[in-house]
């Protein structure tokens, strides 16, 4: 697996590359952002590690470029550690968000974390291979979300909270069941994880978002998905 981490501090760089590279990755490093949109369509990454303070080209700048035509995981390393950030971090296109100072560790697990519900969607799942819902079509093998015949581009969080529904259309799931099922992590109260995504999504694959009907709001409770003719 190939990692680029974005971090202008270099002993941060240097003791995350040791470590991720003792874990059997292969990290490529980038100083500035400049450099790392270079290094990005000069590889293919599995994961992007990416610090938001930084010269040159800002975190949020090079999370929109690679947002432009990738949807590999990318996850903030921030010091900037407000609600605020966090979730226009989130609403640009980011995965996870994990604030310095940090354990190698807990970067680590969230890597793995990430890595891993991408490669289960390349792997295909088994059963129930084509979700329809209205005009909305979503091959689970082929990790596409067509609506009208129109490719719609989904990061792997996205993705999933969208197969989550899907699956299970007549369900309604708490923010706290969807964090738990799709970050795979114990929620600690961050509702804002859960609603930067389902208000990008729906931006995504909704006519009106502010009217939605894939993803309805179930008041004081959670989400669930949109009733159709065609179930």
């Amino acid at each position: 697996m190939k990692i680029l981490l974005v971090e202008d501090d270099m002993e941060i760089s240097a003791m995350l590359k040791r470590f991720l590279e003792t874990e059997n990755y292969e990290v490529i490093t980038a100083a500035d952002g400049e450099s790392a949109c270079e290094k990005f369509y000069s590889h293919a990454f599995d994961l992007v590690l990416l610090d938001l303070m930084l010269p040159k080209r800002n975190g949020m700048e090079v999370m929109g470029k690679i947002r432009e035509s990738s949807t590999v995981p990318i996850i903030i390393i921030s010091a900037k550690d407000t609600d605020s950030d966090k979730t226009l971090g989130l609403g640009l296109g980011a995965d996870d968000y994990i604030t310095k100072p940090f354990s190698v560790t807990e970067v680590l697990a969230r890597i793995k974390a990430n890595i891993r519900r991408t490669t289960q969607y390349a792997a295909g799942t088994s059963g129930q291979r084509i979700l329809t819902k209205g005009n909305l079509t979503m091959d689970l093998n082929g990790y596409c979300v067509k609506k009208d015949g129109k490719e719609i581009e989904l990061t792997a969080k996205e993705f999933e909270i969208l197969k989550l529904l899907l699956l299970n259309p007549k369900k309604v799931y708490t923010k706290e069941q969807i964090y738990s099922l799709v970050w795979n992590d114990a929620y600690l109260g961050d509702e804002n994880a859960v609603n930067v995504h389902i208000s990008r999504l729906r931006t995504k694959i909704e006519d009106n978002p502010r009217d939605p009907a894939y993803i309805i709001t179930v008041w004081g409770i959670g989400y669930k998905a949109g009733d159709f003719e065609n179930e």
